[in-house]
């Protein structure tokens, strides 16, 4: 057989360790010395019925969509997001952003102005970051 010495390569290391994968196989039996092509081992690995399928993705459950509230005045409800960046000289630097998500605008001046919204959305990719981004001191004016 011309692939005997391909198969024995190949049971050897899966042997050790079944759940490798070809291309760990192969790699490893590169740096044995073995020159074969990986199109060649492939072939055999195949043959011995070794490959394994991928793992599915656990999949989120699905949910009901919502809608979001679209708000109908200004002030109604404000979206908040913390953004972060790299200067030129590779510092970094994060920002906490609060838009009005009726008219889009910034409302660092705007609370003095109209005061506090009914709703403020908040988008909590980040939980892991709460802890430490959480004010030490209660907003002025927030209750």
């Amino acid at each position: 057989m011309r692939d005997a010495e391909i198969i024995a390569a190949v049971a050897e290391l899966v042997a050790k360790r079944p759940n490798r994968g070809f291309w760990k196989c192969h790699k490893m039996m590169r740096r044995r010395g073995h020159e074969w092509n990986h199109k060649r081992v492939y072939r055999v690995y195949i043959a011995m019925r070794l490959n394994h399928r991928r793992r599915a993705k656990r999949r989120l459950p699905k949910r009901e969509r919502v809608a979001l509230y679209i708000p109908r005045m200004p002030d109604s409800v404000w979206s908040v997001d913390f953004m972060s960046d790299a200067l030129y000289n590779g510092r970094k630097f994060r920002t906490f952003n609060v838009v009005d998500e009726f008219n889009r605008e910034a409302l660092q001046r705007l609370r003095t102005e109209h005061g506090l919204p009914q709703v403020i959305r908040g988008d909590n990719r980040l939980p892991a970051l709460s802890a430490e981004t959480e004010p030490k001191e209660p907003l002025a004016g927030a209750a």
